[in-house]
């Protein structure tokens, strides 16, 4: 099994795959891992959350889980877009409805592909998050900090990991989200 560097990332459907549902392909996602050199440490819960944004699509499943690997973040990134891709994850629109979404957060404490970059994209607006894409793979994501979806699953798997730009553990900033963005997150 790969020793390497810390990986956190996040998992959410909300529509069918060939696997079956949501909570299944997820499940399937993650026994993909392995096969692509990606150990799997821990796997939160499944939670059930509200659709985002609003009125988007079906509420989603989602999860996250804390993995290892000895694989450059390109080669994090491209394996977790193969995983997607075989559960008919299709791009159509930003912030679509999707059958699987793999979300790398973070490598240990990298921020890529420079904290100038990072920060342009973790203030964007909330109206240019959603019409825009980056061209380069960012670490951490830019908003992990305020997504209840991610952070309530992530305090399962990392609550002690250090965000390298706020320096805020997992713990502090889910305990910063406003108290209904927490109770809107449920255990499935």
């Amino acid at each position: 099994m790969p020793v390497g560097q810390e990986i956190l990332i996040a998992l959410g459907a909300n529509m069918q795959s060939t696997y079956g549902g949501p909570a299944e392909t997820l499940s399937n996602a993650l026994s993909r891992l392995p096969e692509l050199g990606l150990a799997v440490r821990a796997v939160s819960k499944f939670y059930e959350t509200p659709c985002f944004p609003a009125g988007a699509g079906p509420d989603y499943v989602n999860a996250c889980a804390h993995l290892t690997a000895d694989l450059t973040p390109e080669e994090v990134l491209a394996a977790l877009h193969q995983i997607e891709a075989e559960h008919d994850r299709k791009r159509d629109r930003r912030w679509g409805a999707r059958s699987l979404d793999l979300d790398l957060l973070a490598i240990g404490g990298k921020v890529l592909p420079s904290l100038k970059y990072y920060q342009q994209w973790r203030d964007l607006s909330p109206e240019a998050q959603g019409r825009l894409a980056p061209e380069q793979l960012i670490l951490p994501h830019p908003r992990l900090q305020d997504r209840g979806f991610v952070l309530v699953p992530l305090l399962d798997v990392a609550p002690d990991w250090c965000h390298p730009v706020s320096g805020l553990t997992v713990r502090q900033m889910h305990d910063a989200l406003p108290a209904e963005a927490r109770a809107e997150v449920k255990p499935i």
